[in-house]
């Protein structure tokens, strides 16, 4: 028989991250750790089970996430979304719960770039008129 796995890629901010669905209990794997050792926070854990929570489907899958770059807060982003395109491949008639609830649109927010002759992105030298 063969595997039925789901697949799906988030990414936030410099984070992504690949899902990979498979029928099971409701295990959650990242990067080969538990999820609660993976993600100590409880906001991190809230953010990534969100869709799961939303469609009713927590305990139906063992999740696989491989996430790299960023940090927690990102790659709980990016697993976010990756679960939520990964759930729209087994499902397609859980688009309109996804959709309305802003799991499957990408957060394009990312750091600004520091510009030269500043302190920072925005914030400037202390300017001096004599």
């Amino acid at each position: 028989m063969a595997l039925v796995q789901h697949l799906g890629t988030g990414r936030r901010k410099t984070a992504v991250a690949r899902v990979i669905l498979r029928s099971g209990s409701g295990q959650i794997k990242v990067n080969g750790r538990s999820f609660e050792n993976y993600f100590p926070s409880d906001t991190a854990r809230a953010i990534v089970k969100q869709p799961l929570l939303a469609t009713e489907t927590a305990d139906k899958f063992d999740i696989l996430i491989n996430a790299k770059g960023g940090g927690p807060t990102g790659q709980a982003g990016a697993a976010k979304l990756g679960i939520s395109r990964a759930l729209l491949e087994f499902n397609s008639e859980l688009r309109a719960k996804l959709k309305e609830l802003g799991f499957l649109t990408r957060d394009a927010r990312k750091v600004e770039r520091k510009k030269y002759g500043q302190k920072g992105a925005r914030k400037r030298f202390q300017f001096s008129k004599r």
